[in-house]
């Protein structure tokens, strides 16, 4: 095995893996396509360009996304050092000068030594070389069509459609129950009830609300399975009661009768902290979503971890391929990073780059693999998308997924973060102390 790395891709998660490589004193290739040949939504030829907002979101250690932000600055992160240093005002998040951004990271990684940029769209990945696989949701048709072969047909996607998650406490007990249709399972559903007074002003909101437009390239032909609920329902009315809020098989046992319709929520993780809601993939905007979604019994206070999406989209089925250290099962010395492994938005792209990147260093010098528990964000998102569970859908840096507090239930939601935080930063500077890698 040659004594260096090939990158795919030089967006978020290949620069920082390129980055935190070269300095570790290993020969690296990296391989951008653009400006050569473009994707449907790049516009420049410099290196990590932020394709939709200029914001990585809140800087507040009490938000996950700002939290996993300052995990990464304790870990050495080029692309959060660069984004600190070209913020521009945004309130309590931190947005950057876009092309400053841009600009500032390629020029890092052009002139670091151990780099080797390559400008070419790589199709076939070495197999005498170590690699990350960092070409995000957008691969080309080329490299998607390796990794197919490399991982096989049935775990490669190539659009998301995706239902909204809640956290289980937002939700209010009194109202729904848990169950199972035809009592088939261990009850493991919650079930949302409606009356028909109730149906009825939940369709009116659902099919008049505003929805995303859809982009020329991101038109697909989606299976029936993966309609959006808005685009069912338009149907007919009493289309949704034959389709994902059927009552059928089910038995209030509050009134023990079956109720006019009904929406079930499913256990989205491990620890039972996260619900996803059954058959509601959509295409509605955030802001309507919680609008529209919040007038379902039980989910009036629902807090909202991933709302819905519907976009082309290229994603492994990461829980079924990939070890804790971002390597594949069945490929150990090909290792995945960014949006392509399910972990969504700018930062949590940042910290699989820079986790994917150690690790592989770890593994050509014969080092232990450093792998973060779940107290912390970085730890707790690579759980999630490594975790095996049987519906896998991308998701973003969340307190629904990281360890919960142990002791006395604190229920002030900006209390209780704040401590997660704190017991995060706590964890991992002890961690920090006991390697000698950062």
């Amino acid at each position: 095995m040659k004594k260096e790395v090939v990158v795919v891709g030089a967006g978020l998660a290949g620069s920082e893996a390129a980055y935190q490589l070269a300095k570790r004193g290993i020969k690296v290739k990296l391989y951008e396509m653009r400006p050569k040949k473009n994707t449907e939504v790049h516009t420049g030829d410099k290196f990590a360009e932020l394709v939709c907002s200029n914001s990585l979101g809140s800087n507040l250690v009490s938000n996950a996304s700002g939290l996993m932000k300052e995990e990464l600055r304790r870990m050495g992160s080029l692309l959060i050092e660069i984004a600190d240093e070209t913020k521009v005002p945004a309130g309590q998040a931190l947005a950057v000068d876009r092309e400053g951004f841009s600009e500032l990271i390629t020029n890092k990684l052009r002139n670091m030594e151990n780099i080797e940029i390559v400008n070419e769209e790589l199709t076939e990945l070495p197999k005498d070389s170590y690699v990350i696989v960092a070409s995000g949701p957008l691969s080309s048709e080329g490299i998607a069509k390796e990794i197919q072969k490399l991982t096989g047909d049935d775990y490669l996607y190539f659009y998301d459609a995706v239902a909204p998650i809640v956290t289980l406490e937002s939700i209010d007990m009194d109202k729904v129950y848990f169950q199972s249709r035809y009592d088939k399972g261990d009850g493991e559903y919650i079930n949302c009830p409606m009356n028909k007074e109730e149906y009825d002003a939940f369709y009116d909101a659902l099919i008049n609300a505003e929805r995303m437009p859809i982009k020329t390239f991101e038109e697909e032909k989606l299976f029936e399975a993966c309609m959006p609920v808005e685009k069912m329902a338009v149907r007919g009315e009493k289309t949704l009661l034959f389709g994902p809020l059927k009552p059928k098989g089910l038995t209030n046992p509050r009134t023990e009768t079956r109720d006019y319709a009904v929406v079930q929520l499913r256990q989205d993780d491990k620890d039972g902290k996260l619900y996803n809601m059954v058959g509601f993939q959509t295409n509605l905007k955030w802001g309507e979503q919680k609008r529209v979604f919040q007038m379902i019994p039980g989910l009036e206070k629902a807090d909202f971890v991933r709302y819905g999406v519907m976009h082309r989209n290229t994603f492994i089925n990461s829980t079924k391929l990939l070890n804790d250290d971002l390597s594949l099962k069945e490929h150990p010395n090909v290792f995945f990073a960014g949006q392509i492994t399910g972990s969504e938005g700018y930062v949590a792209a940042i910290a699989t780059g820079l986790m994917s990147a150690v690790n592989l260093y770890n593994r050509m010098e014969g080092k232990n693999k450093f792998v973060l528990e779940d107290l912390s964000s970085t730890g707790a998102i690579i759980k999630y998308i490594t975790e095996e569970k049987k519906d896998f859908q991308p998701i973003g840096p969340n307190f629904g997924i990281i360890r919960s507090l142990e002791g006395k239930k604190i229920r002030d939601k900006r209390e209780r973060y704040n401590k997660l935080a704190e017991r995060a930063l706590e964890y991992l500077d002890k961690e920090l102390e006991n390697i000698n890698i950062f």
